[in-house]
């Protein structure tokens, strides 16, 4: 291994040096719209020194206080700012089993890094960015993949996690940690969840995904893939041989607009068409038999993470144009500043204010979308401004190719066959604080309690889980 050698700045280096972030590498915008390898590449041995002396230390560490599962965010840079990089990781690992994923995917810029010291007067520290570095190094240079984790005596306690999504896994990881014998069913073929469905190679590769599965397998958690419960079992037949449940299924029933046309060939929901990309590898057909419309103009609806996601990925399908079709102005845009800004590279259309009224169709396929341009009105219980319609302003758009990506809801398929599961009015699971739900022994956290939120709040409400999980184990023992 080379050795590293530690960088030493002067004072008034580091002043200068803390102005702003260090940059991150990447494809080059016209290269990566062609192909499905990850468009950031990640820090160096110098980046990330570089950039660990940037960060002021703080004694009261505000950027902990933004982070969902309370990463120990300063003594992890401390680390990497002495050239120990497998130990930051495993300092990372003391609160997050998924550092390499949520280096990349989650929205740093208004969780830990919103919060840091510096940006009163700079750029603040690129927590996200050191995060994917340490992980990386460790799974490179043949890091334990879990940490210093010393799985205590099993506890005789066995619990089922439902879904291998960021909760389920968190979930996992953390009961395995307290000796408890963990088995997650997947209904996919694959686990990860969303992680590996959702979230397309080119910004989350599924490698990186496989080899955190595969650190929490280390710590004996048990996988079932094609295990969809609800079907298959129910939670009620989980609990006569588990002593808890937790249930982290997420939220994958799509949503549509109920225009006209939507049932045309050629109109995916964001799921199905992520879906088939992603997990089913439909880029790569007829080498692997799931089929995809490969269209040459394609409106994708939405201004989200997914429809970012759905947008670059017709793209990198070889598709000559492609339109972001949103209702509201680019200063309402929820998706991350990044994922914006590398579309926007890559050529992506952003028809903004504009909202979809109908899908127009020839002999059965989608040919053209008719929109209508909107104004900022007075803002909704969102806090946004609502988009109105501005009357007269009808116009088409012509395209071969429709993605609806305005949203998901709970799949019903678990609470259907869990009559006695209390259910909010959108149909997702209520839960308490700690997951807690109607139903003794049972528990649930991620998107299937919040709706669609970010990997990071998933993880969260699954370590919060766990804890409560471990305490109603813990209870029945004293008993």
């Amino acid at each position: 291994m080379t050795e590293i050698k530690i960088p030493e700045y002067t004072k008034e280096e580091l002043k200068e040096l803390r102005k702003s972030r260090t940059g991150m590498p990447e494809q080059d915008a016209k290269a990566r719209g062609k192909n499905f390898e990850e468009v950031t590449l990640g820090y160096g041995v110098e980046d990330a020194l570089r950039e660990a002396n940037r960060c002021l230390f703080c004694a009261k560490k505000p950027c902990v206080d933004g982070c969902p599962v309370e990463v120990p965010i300063p003594e992890f840079i401390k680390k990497v700012k002495e050239g120990d990089f497998i130990g930051a990781a495993k300092e990372i690992k003391t609160k997050n089993p998924l550092p390499a994923v949520c280096g990349r995917v989650c929205p740093q810029e208004s969780q830990c890094e919103s919060l840091c010291t510096l940006v009163k007067k700079n750029e603040a520290v690129a927590i996200g960015r050191l995060e994917r570095f340490v992980a990386d190094y460790e799974r490179i240079h043949g890091g334990s993949n879990n940490g210093e984790v010393v799985v205590p005596r099993p506890s005789g306690f066995k619990v089922a996690v439902v879904g291998s999504g960021p909760a389920g896994l968190v979930v996992a990881a953390d009961l395995a940690k307290m000796g408890h014998k963990v088995t997650i069913l997947e209904a996919l073929h694959k686990a990860g969840g969303v992680l590996v469905y959702g979230i397309p190679e080119f910004r989350l590769p599924k490698a990186i995904v496989q080899s955190e599965v595969d650190g929490i397998k280390a710590l004996g958690v048990d996988l079932k893939v094609n295990a969809v419960v609800g079907k298959m079992s129910t939670i009620d037949e989980l609990l006569e041989n588990f002593d808890a449940v937790f249930i982290g299924s997420g939220a994958g029933l799509p949503m549509f607009m109920n225009i006209p046309g939507e049932n045309l060939n050629g109109v995916y929901s964001a799921n199905e068409f992520l879906t088939r990309t992603n997990l089913m590898k439909a880029y790569l057909f007829p080498e692997y038999d799931t089929p995809i419309k490969q269209g040459q103009h394609v409106a994708v609806v939405g201004g989200g993470n997914v429809a970012m996601d759905s947008a670059r990925t017709a793209l990198r399908l070889g598709a000559e144009k492609v339109y972001l079709v949103y209702r509201r102005s680019m200063d309402e845009l929820p998706a991350r500043a990044e994922e914006v800004h590398h579309a926007i590279e890559e050529g992506i259309d952003f028809r903004l204010l504009t909202n979809p009224t109908e899908i127009l169709g020839e002999e059965g396929w989608a040919r053209g979308l008719k929109c209508v341009k909107m104004e900022l009105g007075e803002p909704d219980e969102s806090g946004r401004r609502r988009p109105v319609t501005i009357e007269g302003s009808e116009y088409v758009i012509e395209v071969d190719t429709v993605v609806i990506s305005i949203g998901t809801k709970s799949n019903p398929i678990i609470p259907d066959s869990t009559p006695d599961l209390e259910l909010n009015k959108w149909g997702y699971i209520t839960a308490g604080e700690n997951g807690a739900t109607s139903k003794p022994g049972v528990y649930a956290g991620g998107d299937i309690v919040t709706g669609s939120a970010t990997v990071i709040l998933a993880a969260g409400a699954g370590r919060k889980a766990a804890n409560a999980i471990h305490e109603y184990l813990m209870s029945k023992v004293k008993k």
